[in-house]
């Protein structure tokens, strides 16, 4: 069954390559991925599984950092006029998009994989030596990017699908395959988990796309650990405008609020029992020189090695964005805009990877590191917790690569065979998980 695995997947290759490469040309960025969305249902239904799409898959008030109401109806139109299939368009309007695609085999266990399938807001590089615009596939959405390889997520997830229903008679239990929105920020994860999708799962598989020049040689880290828990906030202070030099008494500055929130934020005590983050990325305020200002924007983070570590350093951010409005005068208006939990693939499934791997896959050299540390935050983390807070075990591996620049880079781009082994990766692994159920109750029937 291993060589039957690998045989239909090198069949598809080109087919998995092409998609990919659509995918990229028509970038859209979280709770945008209506086009993505409904391409990928239509996929999935035409193979045969149950497909969950629209306010099946998210729910609603859990989804963070959603665009306007305006930017997702004008979005539906680009997505109508791009290609997107029409029998699903509907179901992703609004920001409602991500999809679940479900094959039940029968009593056993579930197996989730989750793909995420968000680009970035970066502009891509336009020059002869990027590979997406020498070959006609660099994005049609200006400012928008497949800028971390999640068009190849989404490939490999889709290549997964159709491996996995053609030995659908050798699997025993249920696979769910969840395309994730809205990745990029943390945002969209919450939203699936809160909707209930993870409860039932026994194992979850996740991974992503990774530069190799750190591990050399090596295709494959079965886990990951050190994900940092955040939460990211958009923060509004409203007061009073008036001139600058007629009656400045007169007015409440939000300026002041603004520049007393950060000075402070920065100014949060470290936390003995981890690592700590607070960061103010962004402040709009003001018109003038003479003008005393009446709104204010701060899009801040602050993040922790441990949950419990990044509520102390959100609470401890709330009360001060709140005293600081109070001290001017100031209304406030705080927004939740993403957040993540800490990570840590279970041991026992990350050597489960790496020893079928190594047993049934001598094309991949599996990484001699069984863990390696991600340093930032990963939206995938909700879903793994709530997988091992069940009982259930969980893990986040990497596809290492060449990669032509950093992720997040507007020249980035990855070696395009990774989609072929990450397939192979997910369906030999789902396949030993599922047949090795089948075969202990076989022994315990005997017995």
């Amino acid at each position: 069954m291993y060589q039957k695995i690998i045989d239909l997947t090198n069949k598809i290759e080109d087919k998995i390559i092409s998609q990919r490469r659509d995918f990229h040309k028509y970038a859209e960025s979280g709770w945008f991925e209506m086009r993505t969305s409904s391409i990928i249902a239509g996929k999935l239904a035409d193979m045969g599984y149950k497909v969950l799409t629209g306010t099946d898959v998210c729910e609603s008030d859990a989804r963070m950092g959603l665009p306007s109401e305006d930017e997702l109806k004008e979005h539906y139109q680009w997505a109508a006029d791009n290609g997107a299939d029409l029998r699903f368009l509907e179901a992703a309007k609004g920001g409602f998009t991500g999809v679940i695609g479900i094959l039940d085999c029968g009593e056993g266990p579930t197996v989730a994989m989750r793909f995420d399938i968000d680009a970035l807001g970066v502009i891509e590089n336009k020059g002869e030596n990027h590979k997406p615009y020498k070959c006609g596939f660099s994005s049609v959405n200006d400012g928008v990017m497949h800028a971390c390889g999640h068009d190849g997520h989404a490939s490999i997830g889709l290549g997964v699908a159709e491996v996995l229903m053609n030995i659908r008679d050798a699997l025993h239990g249920k696979v769910k395959l969840i395309f994730q929105p809205a990745e990029e920020g943390v945002r969209g994860a919450r939203a699936i988990v809160e909707k209930g999708h993870l409860n039932d799962v026994d194992y979850l598989l996740a991974s992503h796309i990774s530069d190799r020049e750190n591990d050399e040689g090596s295709d494959l880290i079965p886990g990951s650990y050190g994900s940092l828990a955040t939460s990211k906030y958009d923060v509004y202070y409203y007061g009073k405008s008036v001139h600058a030099g007629g009656s400045p008494e007169k007015g409440d500055n939000v300026m002041l609020s603004a520049a007393t929130a950060i000075l402070n934020l920065h100014a949060i005590p470290r936390h003995s029992g981890g690592i700590t983050r607070i960061n103010v990325g962004k402040v709009t305020a003001g018109t003038g020189r003479n003008v005393i200002p009446d709104q204010a924007k701060m899009e801040i983070e602050v993040r922790g090695e441990t949950s419990e570590i990044n509520e102390y350093v959100k609470e401890y951010a709330l009360r001060i964005i709140d005293a600081a409005a109070k001290m001017h005068n100031s209304l406030c208006e705080i927004k939740a805009m993403g957040g993540a939990q800490p990570l840590n693939s279970d041991d026992e499934l990350a050597l489960k990877v790496k020893d079928v791997c190594e047993k049934n896959l001598k094309e991949i050299k599996v990484s001699s590191i069984l863990k390696s540390k991600n340093s930032g935050s990963e939206d995938v983390s909700y879903m793994m917790k709530r997988v091992q807070d069940n009982g259930g075990q969980a893990t986040f591996m990497r596809f290492l690569t060449s990669t032509a620049a950093p992720a997040h880079a507007r020249a980035f781009d990855f070696g395009e065979e990774v989609l072929a082994k990450g397939i192979k990766v997910f369906s030999i692994l789902a396949y030993d998980i599922l047949n090795d159920f089948n075969n202990n109750h076989i022994e315990r029937q005997l017995i």
